[in-house]
């Protein structure tokens, strides 16, 4: 059986000699003087493979525009420690309330956390490829002048935005955790969050604590509380923020499930006044589903939800139960990414578990016919 997979053509493959030339346009309209490839992730546990495939992809195409534009690259590693760790109930009003990893374990903890499960396999991909990368917390992201401003910047139009953000509601999820010591809860809907921009360099939010009741706190540029915001509401600021460097190209590195969720994000970025020549550019990656086209999804197995597809192994959910050496596992990452990016039929597209394993286990040959 070959390594190779048997793709399809579609639309956008017809159209592409590589993978990478979707990003070609957005490189000759504004020619940047260097390119960086973010890759964001919950770091909510250990990775499973859809992460390292991703995260390995993000490397393998800074190579390849390394070598096409001569342009110095890098890729962000974006941990989104902001991920919920603890949930609950009030059970007086019904409402929702979590807190996340960053409220719970602490900075040091977190820096621990993705030195243990992430950094490895960076640094083997780094090497390999002689990409350098950095990381950035979610919390590091926010508490940074560049994103704070942004957020107040575009508070006073956020109305605009608002039905893009949260199409269901109209209130797009805005969390300040409770500054009492030690506690962090926050509303996890935003049912009873109220923000007001007191001035261009300030806004003020209420909230009721789950445990402490009404709270008002301030956000500043360089300082104030802990801005945690909701998915959507997040890639809007996190997107209008490295748009602004005209020197530096900011390129989504994501999973093909994004392909859905950037269409609102991109509304809401039109909403805010940014023309369609503005908006962030983004690679999205083939996804790893299961025999019925879901996601494979490590938490939905892990509770019972869904069972381990034929042909997926234990190491799929948990990339450290690999049966090898990390620089091996960097190395069969690599050799797949190259197949995946020999023809843009293989790359858009989705592979099943049991495909993406047989590729990851089966030597693969130095060249790739198209079919």
């Amino acid at each position: 059986m070959t390594v190779h997979p048997v793709s399809p053509n579609t639309v956008l493959a017809n159209a592409l000699h590589h993978a990478e030339d979707v990003l070609t346009p957005r490189i000759m309209a504004d020619p940047p003087e260097r390119i960086v490839l973010v890759v964001g992730t919950q770091i909510n546990g250990a990775p499973h493979l859809g992460t390292s495939l991703i995260q390995s992809l993000a490397f393998a195409v800074a190579a390849r525009l390394r070598t096409r534009f001569d342009l110095p690259m890098e890729v962000l590693f974006s941990a989104l420690d902001n991920a919920p760790y603890d949930l609950t109930t009030d059970p007086a009003t019904g409402h929702r309330y979590q807190r996340a990893y960053a409220q719970v374990l602490g900075a040091q903890a977190l820096t621990d956390l993705v030195a243990a499960l992430y950094e490895p396999l960076f640094t083997a991909l780094s090497r390999r490829l002689g990409i350098p990368y950095r990381v950035e917390t979610y919390t590091q992201q926010q508490a940074g002048e560049h994103f704070r401003r942004t957020w107040l910047r575009i508070l006073p139009r956020i109305d605009a935005a608002r039905w893009w953000l949260a199409p269901s509601t109209g209130t797009p999820h805005i969390r300040v955790p409770c500054p009492h010591l030690g506690c962090g809860w926050a509303e996890k809907y935003a049912e009873r969050t109220q923000v007001y921009a007191s001035s261009p360099e300030a806004a003020t939010v209420t909230a009721v604590c789950l445990r402490h009741g009404p709270y008002e706190t301030t956000i500043k540029p360089t300082a104030g509380a802990y801005l945690d915001l909701a998915t959507l509401y997040r890639n809007l600021v996190k997107e209008l923020a490295l748009s602004s460097p005209r020197d530096t190209l900011h390129v989504m590195v994501k999973g093909g499930d994004w392909v859905f969720g950037s269409h609102p994000v991109d509304g809401a970025l039109q909403a805010a006044g940014l023309t369609r020549a503005q908006l962030p550019a983004r690679l999205f990656c083939p996804q790893i589903v299961t025999d019925t086209g879901a996601k494979l999804s490590k938490s939905l197995i892990r509770e019972g939800h869904a069972p381990l597809p034929d042909g997926a192994t234990d190491w799929m959910l948990d990339t450290r139960q690999w049966p090898g050496s990390l620089p091996e596992y960097a190395k069969q990452l690599l050799d797949l990414t190259e197949t995946l990016l020999s023809d843009p039929r293989h790359f858009f597209r989705s592979y099943s578990a049991a495909e993406i394993g047989r590729m990851m286990t089966t030597p693969a040959p130095r060249s790739v016919p198209t079919p």
